[in-house]
């Protein structure tokens, strides 16, 4: 009996189809398992951008890899189309395998013997960018398929391609399309045209041979693949590709990088902050992709540096700090720390301790009007040994040159003159503990010292806190402390840190405004007396209403001063605590500080601070500090704490005879009951 054999095409059909369905709940099987697995994690380092109060890009943090992520709608949609029409035509028609384009890879590779087309999806490149490393292994080839299909299972395909825009290497250490645009045509990827984007597009498929830097060649030959590509595929017009092919592209390379060099120390101190503000809110700063602006201001910057260029010598190793503040909320503006950042990034601006000197005394001046003292306050300036501790110690300050009035002077004067008796007085009568608590109130954390010369400026502060403190009298003694960041967001825009407004009132508004009016008076030649006004040097080259004190000792220069809408603090001296022998080393500062504050404010207009309720103004005659009289040679324009001022008029200068130079004297102390214990001890 014969037996019916089966056809063989019956037998490949059967077997055929156990493969299909062996295939099918493979691939099914996978993406559940895909699914099942969850979202990959997609994050990335990013490189973190710093802004300027304008907006402008001032500095990065790359962590190795320059990148700026940007959403989907903020690339060029001529860039979208170029790399999906080279690299993944089928993109939003496959689950994340292409097996079309993987079969016909098969039969290109088999036919030429050897690998000769690739079939890796947007989705597995994706995958190879985040996961894997680009060997050329099953083992990875498998992986890179799994991770694929993760990606698509939980990923829109928006997200993806946004991914992998933002991921794809380009060359030179740029990452992602928006920092390979900035680097390479210095513009953003939303703004790329289609002769940029269709040689942007090429560059990924080998870096070092088609980067246009590397070689323009091989970049116009890739460009001509991708635009007949476009062309082909009816993505653009045959005159919209003839014109891009001819058309010649500029190529800008490092040079768009400049800003990296943009006020350095600001930016040390900014990435403290930074660092320090995320960690109080528990985030990291590890993947970047950061936008942080800060409180600098370029043009106020740039006013700092060409002044510190234009006054200090080329040739002195003198070194300075300056710092420009908004009083009203302690941002800083602008800081140079030292003269060249790249020979020493030590920060003398934020991390240096120096003696203040007479830049002090306005805060001793302030506590002194708390406890009663006013401008027409007289003490006798002369040569004078204090003993303090119970008697067990002595200390003999010296004025400047050793000059003395040898005479009363007023508050006025003193400040004006920087008289240091005066303020030694003042500190011994108020008490030493007194100065270290008022310091506090000024947001001063060095430490003062409980002593007579800490009146002086002994106890070394930094020069961004003396800064600082002089914001307390500009912005009528409301609390600020000094920042450099004003908001932080992350790659998409949500913001989080934004820095709070700081309002409450730490000083005495009254006696704070009279004390602000007083530091106007370094400048006011009528103040002149056995010396001149410290100020005197610059009065005429200043065209605004400022208010500020000097401040010098053998080895520090320093200069202070505000209006109500800028702060400026100036030190300039030795890092070797060399002393200041030189005349003119002793007027850098002071001429630093009026270049400064002059350019910064050329376009604003004069302003004055407004004048508390309980405040009252009267002619004060500067050598008594009694009502100037009609005869008086001077007359200055005083402001008092209501009840506190004046009432005798002046009897030096023609004025009521019935009142002797003795008579008067009396009187004085009769009404100042509360002066008379250091009118014992100093007269």
């Amino acid at each position: 009996m014969r037996v019916k054999k089966r056809s063989i095409p019956l037998k490949f059909f059967t077997l055929l189809c156990i493969l299909s369905i062996i295939s099918v709940f493979s691939i099914s099987s996978v993406g559940i398992f895909a699914k099942l697995a969850g979202a990959p994690n997609l994050t990335v380092n990013q490189t973190t951008l710093y802004y300027d109060d304008s907006g402008q890009v001032i500095g990065e943090v790359s962590h190795g890899q320059k990148r700026f992520w940007v959403r989907l709608d903020q690339i060029s949609p001529l860039f979208i189309d170029a790399i999906l029409s080279i690299e993944d035509r089928s993109f939003f028609e496959h689950n994340g395998l292409d097996f079309k384009r993987i079969g016909g890879a098969l039969i290109a590779d088999l036919k030429a013997g050897e690998k000769v087309q690739g079939a890796s999806t947007i989705s597995q490149q994706y995958a190879r960018n985040l996961f894997l490393g680009k060997e050329k292994t099953l083992e990875r080839k498998l992986k890179e398929a799994f991770y694929a299909l993760r990606i698509e299972a939980n990923y829109s395909k928006d997200e993806i391609l946004e991914g992998y825009l933002n991921t794809i290497y380009f060359g030179h250490g740029m990452y992602g399309v928006e920092a390979a645009s900035q680097f390479y045509f210095n513009k953003n990827a939303k703004d790329l045209d289609l002769a940029e984007a269709a040689l942007l597009a090429g560059v990924p498929k080998g870096p070092s041979v088609y980067s246009p830097l590397l070689s323009l060649e091989n970049a116009k030959s890739r460009q001509t693949v991708i635009l007949s590509s476009l062309l082909n595929t009816k993505k653009i017009t045959k005159t919209e590709h003839d014109r891009a092919l001819s058309e010649k592209l500029t190529f800008f390379g490092n040079n768009n990088s400049i800003y990296h060099t943009i006020a350095p120390y600001f930016l040390d101190e900014a990435k403290k902050e930074v660092q320090k503000i995320l960690k109080d809110k528990e985030l990291s700063i590890k993947n970047g992709g950061l936008r942080i602006y800060t409180s600098l201001n370029i043009e106020a910057q740039k006013n700092v540096e060409v002044a510190i260029k234009n006054v200090l010598p080329a040739e002195s190793s003198l070194q300075t700090a300056v710092i420009s503040m908004n009083p009203k909320n302690g941002e800083v503006k602008a800081l140079v720390g030292g003269r060249d950042y790249s020979k020493s990034p030590f920060n003398r601006a934020t991390q240096s301790l120096r003696q203040p000197g007479s830049t002090f005394k306005p805060i001793l001046y302030y506590a002194a009007l708390e406890k009663g003292f006013t401008p027409s306050t007289s003490m006798r300036s002369e040569a004078t040994t204090f003993t303090y501790d119970n008697g067990r110690r002595e200390y003999s300050p010296h004025n400047y040159n050793n000059i003395y009035a040898d005479k009363s002077i007023t508050l006025a004067q003193a400040l004006a003159l920087s008289d240091n008796i005066f303020a030694v007085k003042t500190c011994l009568f108020l008490g030493t503990d007194e100065l270290p608590s008022i310091a506090q109130k000024f947001g001063i954390t060095s430490k003062t010292e409980s002593v007579p010369s800490a009146a002086l400026g002994t106890s070394a502060v930094r020069p961004i806190e003396m800064t600082n403190a002089f914001n307390y009298f500009a912005n009528s003694g409301k609390k600020v402390s000094p920042s450099f960041i004003t908001v932080i967001t992350d790659c998409k825009g949500n913001v989080l840190y934004e820095r709070k407004k700081q309002s409450s009132q730490i000083l005495k508004k009254d006696a704070t405004f009279v004390m602000a009016q007083l530091l106007k008076g370094i400048f006011d030649k009528r103040l002149n007396g056995y010396t001149s006004v410290t100020g005197a040097s610059i009065a005429d080259r200043l065209s605004h209403d400022y208010a500020a004190k000097s401040g010098t000792t053998s080895t520090d220069s320093w200069m202070i001063g505000f209006t109500p809408t800028l702060t400026t603090g100036v030190w300039v001296g030795y890092d070797s605590n060399q002393k200041l022998e030189l005349w003119n080393e002793q007027k850098y500062a002071r001429n630093i500080w009026a270049a400064v504050m002059e350019n910064n404010l050329a376009s604003v207009p004069v302003s004055k601070m407004d004048v508390p309720k309980n405040v009252v103004a009267v002619d004060m005659d500067p050598e008594t500090g009694l009502l100037a009289s009609e005869t008086c040679p001077n007359k200055i324009k005083t402001y008092y704490v209501k009840g506190t001022e004046p009432k005798e008029t002046c009897y030096l200068h023609g004025g009521s005879s019935k009142n002797s130079t003795k008579e008067q004297t009396k009187k004085i102390k009769k009404q100042k009951k509360w002066l008379n214990p250091i009118l014992k001890i100093f007269h």
